[in-house]
């Protein structure tokens, strides 16, 4: 049969249509705790994993549940997953594990600090309660320039968290709303510090010397001593992100770097960004 050339023409649109179709298809979004995002589409679900493929491929993929913190399917319709505990034995809404504490207005709670190395993403507990412990003090010191804010007791802040299963691993993954109902307060400061380490020698030098005056006073002999002595210095970057909530909504982000390279130069960065948030008021 002959084929005439408006025919050919014809098939050869109608086929880059339907490929055009298919490869404009929506996909499936999984949203992992780590921020990472992937574009698939969602095969099967289970209480364990979730499978699913990439664009263009057939292979099967499983990934457990505890790693992701979200769905957003192609049909519109999402799955948030429990951001309470590592894993989960049943996919369900975060807001469904909220216990909600006894509302208290204008109170501001004090979040666990993350005190994270950036050359490894390692991060210590015991800065993050230092740093939290640090910020809190600096509050209830400010509490008149912070009025009608009252502090929370940082006791019953860690109580509260503890028992939702939050700490300073996993707080940037729970959201301010579900935050403000875990703790019962209105107003929530959150930090994070973030720091690289570095080195450097010094050399300082030492002169002395000893002079001799011949008997005529005319010749004159002397014998230097140089001494020179290295130093190790370690010097520490700091990045400290400073956010302030009321009522969910985000009133003040700022991010700052000490001048100084010293240990503790980031507490000085944290009164800083507190002197100038929307709460404070000087007096």
């Amino acid at each position: 049969m002959k084929i005439t050339k408006p025919f050919l023409f014809l098939l050869v649109l109608l086929s880059a249509c339907v490929s055009f179709a298919q490869s404009g298809k929506k996909l499936d979004k999984i949203i992992k705790r780590d921020y990472q995002i992937i574009e698939c589409t969602v095969l099967k679900m289970s209480d364990k994993t979730v499978e699913y493929s990439l664009p263009g491929e057939t292979v099967q993929i499983s990934l457990d549940v505890s790693q992701i913190a979200k769905i957003d399917f192609a049909s519109g319709r999402s799955q948030t997953f429990d951001v309470s505990s590592g894993t989960s034995d049943a996919p369900q809404s975060a807001s469904q594990n909220v216990a909600a504490a006894d509302m208290k207005h204008n109170t501001i709670a004090v979040l666990p600090i993350p005190y994270i190395n950036a050359d490894n993403q390692q991060g210590s507990e015991d800065m993050a309660k230092f740093a939290q412990n640090d910020l809190y003090n600096k509050l209830l010191d400010k509490s008149s320039n912070i009025f009608p804010l009252t502090v929370q007791d940082l006791r019953t802040t860690n109580s509260l968290l503890h028992k939702a299963g939050i700490d300073h691993n996993n707080i940037d993954e729970t959201p301010i709303e579900d935050l403000e109902k875990i703790l019962g307060v209105d107003n929530i400061v959150a930090a994070k510090v973030s720091y690289t380490i570095g080195t450097g020698t010094t050399a300082t030098t030492y002169n002395s010397g000893n002079a001799k005056v011949s008997n005529n006073n005319k010749k004159v002999s002397t014998s230097d001593i140089s001494t020179t002595t290295a130093n190790n210095q370690t010097y520490y970057y700091y990045t400290v992100y400073f956010d302030m909530y009321r009522n969910t909504d985000k009133i003040y982000s700022q991010t700052r770097k000490p001048l100084l390279a010293v240990k503790d130069g980031w507490m000085d960065s944290i009164s800083y960004l507190l002197k100038r948030s929307p709460i404070y008021v000087k007096k």
